[in-house]
């Protein structure tokens, strides 16, 4: 039973980082198709360093991470940006730019970038 104290999952509590921006650096074997081979490495790298120029990073700010598959191989490479769940195909730096300095910076979604609901594996 839950009391005025206890917490519960539909609480709204602060997140550590405003926004969470994830990068697939997945490398699949036999050389199937994956992010890793369409430059998530260089792009992750390069999106760390346009928001920490930026001085996007830190506690109540951006973190920028790489994941392992998000499933989405068919539209890599692929990023997303949390709390809004919203999915990027990119293609090049310039891509990435727009993304940190719209969406990480001021929450304005990309919508040129976005990668199409219906696109899976």
């Amino acid at each position: 039973m839950n009391t005025p104290d206890t917490p519960t999952a539909e609480v709204a509590r602060p997140s550590y980082y405003k926004r969470h921006i994830f990068f697939c650096t997945n490398q699949r074997d036999a050389g199937v198709e994956c992010c890793a081979q369409q430059g998530a490495a260089e792009a992750f790298e390069h999106c760390k360093a346009k928001a920490k120029s930026l001085g996007l990073l830190g506690a109540g700010k951006v973190r920028v991470n790489k994941a392992g598959c998000l499933d989405r191989c068919a539209g890599g490479p692929i990023a997303v940006v949390y709390p809004e769940a919203v999915w990027y195909t990119y293609v090049d730096k310039a891509d990435i730019d727009e993304i940190v300095t719209s969406h990480l910076a001021h929450g304005q979604v990309v919508e040129r970038l976005l990668t199409p609901p219906h696109v899976g594996r």
